[in-house]
């Protein structure tokens, strides 16, 4: 699987633009992934802080992961216009039947595809090697464009759950 996705970013947005990570429980097809890009498309085209525009960024990568972005150099996304893309991400659980506020289930990069753990089982999987040090992560905790571009896809030795590996024990 390819891993490169910071080219895809735009970039004429500031470092610390806000950034918003939802993980669906399951891949989107490649019919749901082109209609799910229309809506994001035109999610951004409307989306607004106080009557302002946003400038905003939406995208979906590796077929799992809807990113939002807000470069706030020039309008402050709070309140209302947070309230808004959270409708929109609920409007998009409901019109594709998935799950993307599921902080429980984790993502893995195993045997070059993505893998969804339930938290319950990761100690299981580390334990009986299923997942390493060396997997790697989807933390999906960053909160601004220059995390997302070196703190998103990490191995599990750098990540919060390196604390969890047996070795660490």
């Amino acid at each position: 699987m390819n891993l490169e996705y910071k080219h895809l970013l735009p970039a004429d947005f500031d470092a610390n633009s806000r950034v918003w990570i939802y993980q669906s429980n399951r891949l989107f097809t490649l019919t749901e992934a082109i209609r799910l890009e229309e809506q994001l498309e035109l999610f951004v085209r409307q989306w607004k802080a106080h009557g302002d525009p946003v400038k905003g960024f939406a995208t979906l990568f590796f077929g799992q992961f809807i990113i939002l972005m807000a470069d706030e150099t020039s309008v402050h996304v709070s309140g209302c216009s947070t309230d808004s893309s959270v409708r929109f991400i609920k409007e998009i659980e409901r019109l594709f039947g998935v799950n993307l506020f599921d902080r429980q289930l984790l993502a893995f990069l195993k045997n070059d595809k993505i893998q969804v753990v339930p938290m319950n089982q990761v100690d299981y999987a580390l334990e009986n090697e299923l997942l390493t040090a060396d997997t790697l992560y989807f933390n999906n905790t960053v909160l601004t464009k220059k995390e997302l571009e070196e703190n998103w896809i990490i191995p599990v030795r750098s990540s919060w759950l390196s604390r969890k590996l047996p070795l660490a024990r």
